[in-house]
């Protein structure tokens, strides 16, 4: 199992940040690595992942169909990550010098 990180922690219990359609709950919300430095076994840094409910996760892991192609997903990611980045400063988790 993964390390745990305080930003890794910080996913649970809020709201889907790429809502790609069929959002599942809130509870199934965990911080979803979207780098391209990713794969099986690896994991691209915690500065860039989304919080990303059950569903929207298996869309971009490749493990559910999409709804989208993948510039309306790449768009959905950029976004999110505006969200969940601006999340992460408020809670003091993500800092600029």
């Amino acid at each position: 199992m993964a390390k745990q990180t305080k930003i890794t922690k910080s996913a649970r219990g809020e709201d889907c940040t790429l809502m790609l359609g069929n959002c599942s709950s809130n509870e199934t919300v965990v911080l979803c690595h979207i780098g391209k430095n990713r794969g099986m076994g690896i994991k691209c840094g915690d500065h860039f992942a989304v919080y990303a409910c059950s569903n929207c996760h298996d869309v971009i892991d490749g493990r559910a169909p999409a709804l989208y192609g993948y510039e309306m997903i790449d768009s959905a990611k950029l976004t999110a990550l505006e969200r969940t980045q601006q999340k992460l400063i408020d809670k003091g988790l993500l800092c600029l010098k």
